[in-house]
């Protein structure tokens, strides 16, 4: 039995293990006007950039706070709005950065306090622009485990609701969400590209893509490949996490509804080289003007590595997830 709509008192607290499309269709309605749709374009540079395959991407770096993660946390917070749930502490949440940033945006738009645990290597960027929305930032160890645990401490001595950055319904629902507008847009995409950290925008694309027939291609880098992992274990299991992705895909354990989705939708699961996302990231700066963080290479990394090889003519959608990244290291050109 799949339960998201939150209901007054500590159930709030109480989630499924997993998601149905019926949660991505709820959370469109419930975040419908309240984030922006996302705008394709095609690849200009045509079978060249795209192995062979029809290509479009998803400009979701363009989306609220920078990130997709804008999605979830909307409906993260309209759903405790809804229900009268949202609790005078507020709302905590461990992130590596973009989800940090996403919930402390949803919350002002319900004039809520955020608290934000960030590991203290997250980049300065993100930590500066949390600081421009409002929230009330902890920087807590060195990965996002660490900052994790401590938002868990917080929440329990507190009374803060507890937010994840993926490993919820309502945010991975959220999340799917991008996927329907994917296929409202372009109907005849064939297959969606997407990197993985935890697992959360993942789990939403997978249940709308599995619904409509969609092949989804899950991109990790080779230093933090939680879900490519688990995978071959049959389980969700702790992975080192060492990758220059690691502030929005350091996530040690893959959540089990992203493996579960996995499993279900046949997704293909790939991995690529630090310095392959390096260069696509360059790539994408110097051919497009596009500023995007490693995160979001990572999945066009996937084609221009040969990661993943699309048949012919195949119809591609690469999601460019986040764009919370400083210019300092883009070339100059």
């Amino acid at each position: 039995m799949c339960f998201l709509e939150p209901t007054v008192g500590p159930a709030v607290q109480e989630v499924p293990v997993s998601i149905t499309y019926t949660d991505v269709t709820a959370a469109r309605a419930r975040i419908e006007g309240h984030t922006r749709r996302v705008a394709l374009s095609p690849s200009e540079r045509g079978a060249e950039e795209f192995g062979g395959a029809e290509g479009c991407f998803a400009y979701e770096f363009v989306q609220h706070t920078g990130s997709f993660k804008a999605r979830g946390a909307a409906n993260f917070v309209a759903a405790h709005a809804q229900a009268g749930t949202l609790p005078e502490a507020g709302i905590v949440i461990a992130s590596g950065g973009n989800a940090g940033l996403a919930c402390a945006w949803a919350a002002a738009r319900h004039s809520t306090p955020a608290t934000v645990f960030v590991p203290e290597t997250a980049p300065a960027v993100k930590v500066a622009r949390l600081r421009a929305l409002g929230a009330r930032i902890r920087q807590v160890g060195s990965e996002y485990a660490e900052a994790l645990e401590a938002s868990r401490k917080y929440a329990a001595e507190t009374g803060a609701l507890e937010s994840h950055a993926y490993d919820h319904p309502l945010i991975a629902a959220g999340a799917g969400t991008l996927l329907e507008e994917i296929r409202d847009a372009r109907p005849d995409v064939e297959t969606v590209v997407v990197a993985v950290g935890g697992g959360g925008l993942f789990a939403g694309v997978a249940v709308a893509a599995h619904e409509h027939g969609i092949r989804v291609v899950a991109v990790e880098p080779e230093g933090s490949r939680a879900l490519h992992t688990g995978l071959a274990a049959g389980a969700p299991v702790d992975v080192p996490v060492q990758s220059v992705a690691a502030d929005s895909l350091g996530a040690r354990r893959v959540t089990p509804m992203a493996l579960e989705w996995a499993e279900r939708a046949g997704a293909v699961s790939v991995l690529v080289p630090d310095e392959a996302i390096t260069a696509t990231r360059a790539a994408l700066w110097d051919r497009r003007r596009l500023a995007v963080e490693h995160a979001a290479a990572t999945a066009l990394t996937a084609l221009s590595t040969g990661a993943y090889v699309p048949a012919a003519g195949e119809k591609v959608c690469v999601v460019l997830c986040g764009a919370n990244t400083g210019l300092g290291d883009f070339p100059a050109s």
